[in-house]
C-alpha cells in the first residue's frame, strides 16, 4: 500500500471504498474531451527532482505538459530557488506555472508514523518548512512574487475539532490575505477529510465555514473516491467551488496508485462535469511512484487519447 503521501502530509483514516458510475448518460460521455491543457503537480517527482530541476521540467515539456503546480523541495523553497528564478526557468522550458502548495500548519508526523524512505534506504529529511499558521505573509507575497494564480493549503491537522476550528480560521485568513495579494486560495483534500472526526466530517465544515468568496478547493479526485465521494455530485451541491483537481488513479481495492487509465477510475463523467466544477486547470499527480518519469508518460498518452482535444 502506498501510504507515503498520506504520511508526509497528515494522519490516515479508514480507506472507504468509492466510486463512480456512469448514469444514463453514458453513451454521450463516451466521446467526451475536456480543452484544458495538461498539467502535472511536482510532487510526482519529489525523489528525483531536486538532483537536476532544469532537466526534470524538460522532461515533463517533453511529453507534452503544459503546466505545472509546485509543491515541497528537500533543497527548501521553489527547489532550491527564489520564485523569480523559479519562474524564468519553468518559462523557459515552455511550461506555465499556474499553482503553488504550502502546509497549513508546522509539519509533524502522524503518532507512530516515520518518515518516508529514499531508494537508497534512508528516511527522507527534509529542510525547514514554512507554513500559513506560522509564516502567512511570507508564504503569500512569495507566491505573488513567483507570479502564480493559486495558492494552494495541501494539508492541516484535523485529528480533533479543535484543530478542525483552528485550521478553518487559518484558511480564512489565508484565503482573504492571498486574495489582497491577487491570488486565487484553495484546500486540497486528502481521504482523511471525509471521515467522521467526533461526529462532524471534516469536508462538510470547511465547504460550510469558510468564505466562499475567498477560499475554493483544489478536489483531489482520488482521494474523494477513496473517502466514498462522488465527485460529480459535489459539483453539483458545490457548483464552481472546484477550480482545480489532481487526477491520479487507483487500483480496485482503492489502495494503490497508479497512471491515470491504468487503474479502475472512470474519469469520463467527471471531465463531463468540469464547467459545473468551475474547473479551469488539472494537474496528474502520482505518490511517491517508482519511476515518476513512465507514469507521467503514460498518464499523458491516456488523457490525450481520451480526455483532451
Amino acid at each position: 500500500m502506498n501510504s507515503n503521501r498520506r504520511n508526509f502530509l497528515k494522519s490516515t483514516g479508514t480507506l472507504v471504498l468509492g466510486g463512480i458510475a456512469l448514469s444514463g448518460k453514458a453513451a454521450s460521455l463516451l466521446n467526451f474531451k475536456s480543452r484544458h491543457a495538461v498539467g502535472i503537480q511536482l510532487f510526482t517527482f519529489f525523489n528525483v527532482m531536486d538532483a537536476d530541476v532544469k532537466g526534470t521540467l524538460s522532461k515533463i515539456s517533453a511529453v507534452g505538459y503544459k503546466e505545472i503546480e509546485s509543491a515541497f523541495s528537500k533543497k527548501g523553497g521553489y527547489y532550491g530557488l527564489k520564485p523569480k528564478e523559479f519562474k524564468a526557468m519553468v518559462n523557459g522550458e515552455g511550461l506555465a506555472w499556474k499553482s503553488h502548495h504550502v502546509l497549513g500548519a508546522p509539519f509533524k508526523l502522524p503518532p507512530g508514523a516515520k518518515m518516508p524512505t529514499m531508494p537508497d534506504g534512508k528516511p527522507m529529511t527534509l529542510p525547514p518548512m514554512l507554513n500559513l499558521r506560522d509564516n502567512m505573509q511570507q508564504l503569500v507575497d512569495e507566491a505573488a512574487e513567483g507570479g502564480v494564480k493559486y495558492l494552494v493549503c495541501a494539508s492541516t491537522p484535523i485529528t480533533s475539532l479543535d484543530e478542525i476550528k483552528l485550521s478553518i480560521e487559518t484558511l480564512n485568513k489565508s484565503a482573504e490575505l492571498a486574495t489582497k495579494a491577487g491570488l486565487q486560495f484553495c484546500y486540497h483534500n486528502h481521504d482523511a477529510e471525509f471521515h467522521e472526526v467526533e461526529g462532524k466530517v471534516p469536508y462538510d465544515l470547511f465547504l460550510a465555514e469558510t468564505n466562499a468568496k475567498y477560499l475554493k478547493f483544489e478536489l483531489d479526485l482520488a482521494w474523494a473516491i477513496k473517502g466514498g465521494k462522488n465527485p460529480v455530485e459535489m459539483f453539483a451541491q458545490h457548483p464552481g467551488r472546484f477550480p482545480l483537481w489532481h487526477v491520479k488513479d487507483l487500483d480496485a481495492a482503492r489502495e494503490e496508485i497508479l497512471p491515470v487509465g491504468s487503474g479502475t477510475i472512470d474519469f469520463k463523467p467527471i471531465f463531463a462535469a468540469a464547467k459545473s466544477a468551475g474547473m479551469q486547470h488539472f494537474f496528474v499527480e502520482h505518490d511517491m511512484p517508482k519511476d515518476p518519469f513512465a507514469s507521467m508518460a503514460s498518464s499523458f498518452s491516456y488523457l490525450s487519447k481520451n480526455l483532451i482535444a
